[in-house]
């Protein structure tokens, strides 16, 4: 059962990511395919967890794969706050 839970949320991280991966492709905006990686990236990690038993949850390199995809968003984030104030004019 716990691999069912696994695989669908591996899946919808993965759809999601094309989504995001689409916005990017109509708009060239670096936000939307930093998004899009960092879903991909979750998801493949899921992926993982069942495809490799030996891996678990609590290792640690579960955990650093999901800093560098939650560090994905964060710099998104961030550059896209970035651009915005230096587009923003002088008053």
């Amino acid at each position: 059962m716990s691999e069912m839970f696994i695989g669908a949320i591996a899946t919808c991280c993965i759809v999601i990511g094309l989504f995001f991966l689409r916005f990017w492709k109509s708009t060239h905006d670096v936000f939307f395919l930093f998004f899009a990686l960092s879903f991909f990236l979750e998801g493949a990690n899921r992926v993982s967890l069942v495809l490799f038993p030996s891996l678990h949850e609590a290792s640690p390199s579960y955990y650093v794969i999901r800093v560098i995809s939650y560090s994905f968003i964060i710099v998104a984030i961030l550059a896209k706050n970035k651009r915005r104030k230096a587009k923003k004019p002088e008053s």
